[in-house]
């Protein structure tokens, strides 16, 4: 296993390369040792309404995969308006048994939420619920994007993103 100091620094210059747009595409020719993709449960709501947006993580190598790191960002055009408003108010992970709340470090700061280890072939889902403010503006996209961080029992490691969400559109009624 990993010691503690190495993971921070491999989870340091993954970000960082991340961070200035190295971080090896997520969906590059074919799927990677890990692999993360997003779903949404509606293309538009209404101020006030909720969006579920799901993401599945696939371990697609032959080892456990063990540590996950993920951040989810809003977009850039996301941010240029100031008149959309909304939150993320749910996370659960689908287990066998139900949903269950997550257990990472918050909604834009995901670490353990997806149960790891997550055993080879493999998938988890971790669904977010995003809410919508009642007095929030409307005919704007809100769109999210992610960059992950995972390491395998085999002692490899991969990063991968930017991963873009489905945008949610904010209907007028």
């Amino acid at each position: 296993m990993r010691s503690p100091l190495r993971r921070r620094l491999g989870l340091t210059v993954a970000l960082v390369l991340a961070g200035f747009g190295l971080a090896p595409s997520a969906n590059a020719a074919g799927p990677g040792p890990a692999e993360l993709t997003f779903t949404s449960d509606s293309a538009t709501t209404t101020p006030g309404g909720t969006v579920n947006l799901s993401m599945t993580l696939t371990n697609n190598k032959t080892y456990d995969l063990w540590f996950v790191y993920q951040s989810i960002d809003p977009t850039w055009l996301t941010t240029q308006r100031p008149d959309l408003k909304y939150a993320i108010t749910g996370c659960s992970l689908a287990t066998a048994n139900g949903p269950t709340a997550c257990s990472g470090t918050g909604p834009t700061d995901l670490g353990t939420n997806y149960g790891a280890p997550v055993p080879p072939g493999q998938s988890r889902t971790v669904t977010l619920t995003l809410q919508i403010a009642a007095d929030s503006g409307c005919n704007g996209n809100i769109g999210f994007y992610s960059y992950f961080y995972a390491e395998f029992s085999d002692g490899t490691s991969t990063s991968g993103g930017p991963v873009h969400t489905p945008e949610t559109r904010v209907l007028c009624s």
